[in-house]
């Protein structure tokens, strides 16, 4: 490990993982003639670890070395066999490797029949990919017969890779023993050309499988969404015809019921369609390394992956474009059904704000007449108290008549009354509440 106490400067703490992050998983150097079985399982983080942990009791089994909890790469030789364990983002992979010739028949006696059978049953996760590898000197003959024999009749796809320098034949189908086949003959390639085309077969074909995992779920999208399509038209054939508030609502919630759905959709498929297109261009990047010489009256890898895997792709890509589509338009037809409806409430709300003040006006008018009244009822009863007041007043000595002084005094009561009931009103009715304090 560097010694990153020399730099007489800050590191960031990442810089050494980001350097060892380019050789985690580095290409094996394989030699001719070899038996390979390659096994990836999707699994959860919490099956990761079991996984790692069976690893582990595998390597204790043997007495050799065992891998940390956070390995991501682990390659160990146990004497008749070796393996290979990589740890993925959503699956792991074991490679299991033996240095020997296949026999006149190469996928009788695969290596992972070298495997405890109980180990191998507790594997955690689904196993999405599972074939065998034979890498042949030369020694297997490929004749037609030989080949359709070797692949139990199925359909075979052929090329050279590394420009004729090996020869690869598979048939891209599950055999009667439930895995994969791909024949490689080395004719002239070194030990690490034979290593890089072995890791880029295995990839491609990994990836193929896990890019292919959303194309069900397409398939099976593809009619909900026929059928969301239709009740969104129909929902929108609704607008023009509607008349009373409750059928917006109801419109309204109906789409909002249609939203819901689409968006689970989109949840559950998001996160599969966006690793579809990652791990179908690593497949292309790996096809495109392999370097294939076409082998004529055969299709290459190339050839077969263009016509059967790209459709698939461009499947899930409509499915994707369709839902996002379709999320936009129930989007608009909601803002436009709830412009709608704040339009018609903007008008209740007009006519109400209309009725209030005629209301507000009448009691006003009302408030008018009945302050008339209070002033004249009040007037009435302090000239009554006037009255009281003045006939226990001596006037006849002031040569004063009692009828004379109360008609007098009638206007200054009717001002006074009236300059007192304003102010009254001004002071509680017109003034601000914070003033009334």
């Amino acid at each position: 490990m560097p010694n990153s106490s020399a730099i007489p400067f800050a590191v960031h703490p990442l810089r050494e993982a980001l350097y060892e992050e380019l050789h985690a998983r580095p290409f094996q150097v394989v030699s001719t003639p070899q038996l390979i079985t390659h096994l990836a399982f999707t699994a959860t983080p919490e099956q990761m670890s079991t996984a790692c942990s069976l690893m582990n009791a595998l390597c204790r089994r043997y007495s050799v070395n065992q891998p940390g909890p956070e390995t991501v790469s682990f390659h160990q030789d146990f004497g008749e066999f070796s393996v290979r364990w990589e740890r993925h983002m959503e699956f792991y992979s074991l490679t299991f490797q033996r240095s020997a010739a296949a026999g006149p028949e190469p996928f009788r006696n695969p290596v992972i029949g070298l495997l405890p059978e109980d180990w191998q049953s507790q594997l955690p996760g689904e196993a999405v990919s599972a074939f065998h590898i034979v890498v042949d000197g030369g020694q297997l003959p490929l004749e037609p017969d030989d080949l359709a024999r070797y692949f139990e009749g199925q359909k075979l796809i052929l090329s050279e890779p590394r420009e004729g320098k090996a020869f690869l034949c598979t048939a891209f189908k599950l055999h009667s023993d439930g895995f994969g086949r791909f024949l490689i003959q080395n004719r002239g390639a070194s030990d690490y050309q034979t290593g890089r085309l072995v890791q880029r077969v295995i990839e491609m074909e990994t990836y193929r499988l896990l890019a292919q995992l959303s194309l069900p779920m397409a398939k099976r999208l593809s009619p909900q969404l026929h059928d969301m399509d239709r009740q969104l038209a129909d929902l929108l054939a609704r607008v023009p015809v509607i008349e009373t508030s409750e059928e917006e609502r109801d419109l309204l919630q109906s789409l909002s019921l249609l939203s819901t759905r689409l968006e689970t959709y989109r949840t559950e498929t998001n996160y599969r369609f966006s690793a579809t297109k990652a791990y179908h261009d690593l497949v292309l990047m790996r096809l495109k390394n392999i370097q294939e010489t076409k082998v004529e009256g055969h299709m290459t890898v190339s050839e077969f992956m263009t016509r059967r895997l790209t459709p698939g792709l461009r499947t899930c890509e409509s499915v994707q474009n369709w839902m996002e589509d379709l999320s936009r338009r129930i989007e608009r037809a909601s803002d436009m059904l709830r412009t709608r409806v704040n339009l018609t409430l903007q008008e209740q709300n007009k006519g109400l704000l209309s009725a209030m003040n005629r209301r507000s006006s009448l009691q006003f008018r009302l408030q008018e007449t009945v302050e008339g009244l209070s002033v004249a009822a009040i007037s009435y009863y302090m000239v009554g108290l006037l009255s009281y007041v003045l006939s226990g007043l001596p006037l006849e000595a002031w040569h004063l008549e009692k009828k004379v002084v109360l008609a007098v005094l009638i206007p200054f009561v009717l001002g006074g009354v009236w300059g007192m009931t304003h102010h009254i009103k001004n002071r509680l009715i017109k003034a601000p509440v914070g003033d009334e304090e």
